[in-house]
């Protein structure tokens, strides 16, 4: 990779998780109008790692469940999407591994929302699997444990 792609790449980040921000401090109508303008620039020929993220975080500022549904696919298409190259550097691919369990884990949670027992299932299941790369920190032990609330919520819904 060249200076330029760094600084550009960094640049597309640094934009990205601004808008989180915003998100996070409770402005959902402005995170999505950046996240929008972003997913707009990065057009369908994006960084997929790029695409991926800006995806996971666009779906959590929805308010629509479908909606919500559609960025969390965009967001694990994206990430399948991701060549060999990228993911032989080890910090795309240590990023790669991380988001798959939260990818799963949106999905599934998107698809109890929508009353799709089974399908939350399935993606459930996909995020436990995926869990296991995770380290024994904050974030993997809060994916962990977000992983067991929604078990323990499903099997509250089952016949």
């Amino acid at each position: 990779m060249t200076g330029q792609q760094q600084v550009s790449d960094d640049g597309v980040m640094t934009r990205i998780g601004q808008a989180r921000m915003l998100l996070h401090g409770g402005d959902r109508e402005e995170a999505r109008n950046r996240f929008g303008e972003i997913w707009a620039q990065l057009g369908p020929d994006g960084d997929p790692l790029h695409r991926c993220t800006l995806a996971h975080y666009m779906a959590d500022a929805q308010d629509d469940p479908d909606t919500e549904l559609a960025w969390d696919l965009r967001a694990l298409t994206a990430a399948e999407g991701i060549d060999g190259d990228r993911q032989r550097r080890q910090d795309s691919a240590a990023a790669l591994r991380a988001l798959y369990p939260s990818l799963h884990l949106n999905l599934a949670a998107d698809y109890v929302k929508l009353a799709r027992p089974d399908a939350a299932r399935v993606h459930l299941d996909r995020a436990r699997a995926a869990s296991e790369v995770l380290d024994d920190d904050g974030y993997g032990n809060g994916v962990r444990a977000a992983i067991e609330r929604l078990e323990v919520r499903l099997r509250g819904q089952r016949p």
